[in-house]
């Protein structure tokens, strides 16, 4: 089992998934202003978050690195997740975010964005990160502009098609 790396920001800790992360992590899920721009937009039942959430744990062992639980420091609550993502056939290194909707508009996601994109750089030598963001999902893109990407192309990624935002080494 891959040991994951705790991150800490000044408001959040970036953490390996816990079996008692399943409830809160499937109401995020469930929430269809949430997935709007994730992937095809469709809302997921609590098995299909749970399976969700699964993959996110293989990822961390295939791959060495994955998206973490992002869990607010004051309150010790899962508020969504936030990391570094790239099955087999993805365009690049991704850095994504997502974050239960009443914490929207507060900053966590580019403050968590901003130190997984740190510990790319840092930890796996990567030399550029990209996000894929889906049309008309502007908060996303203004996170991926504040992190320092910039819009690259289209591409088509399983029949959707996003945006490719980059970030290169700095």
């Amino acid at each position: 089992m891959t040991d994951v790396p705790h991150l800490e920001t000044e408001r959040l800790l970036l953490r390996g998934w816990r079996a008692d992360d399943v409830e809160d992590f499937a109401r995020i899920h469930a929430d269809a202003e949430t997935m709007r721009f994730i992937g095809d937009g469709h809302t997921h039942t609590r098995e299909e978050a749970w399976r969700t959430l699964a993959q996110l744990c293989g990822h961390w062992v295939l791959r060495g690195y994955g998206l973490w639980a992002a869990e607010e420091k004051a309150s010790g609550s899962l508020i969504g997740r936030i990391g570094l993502y790239r099955p087999d056939g993805w365009p690049g290194l991704e850095i994504g975010w997502l974050l239960d909707r009443s914490r929207w508009g507060e900053g966590l996601a580019t403050e968590g964005a901003r130190t997984a994109l740190d510990w790319a750089f840092d930890h796996l030598d990567a030399d550029q990160v990209i996000s894929l963001i889906n049309r008309g999902n502007d908060a996303s893109v203004a996170v991926a502009e504040r992190l320092g990407a910039t819009y690259r192309h289209d591409v088509d990624v399983g029949g959707i098609e996003a945006m490719l935002y980059a970030v290169d080494r700095r």
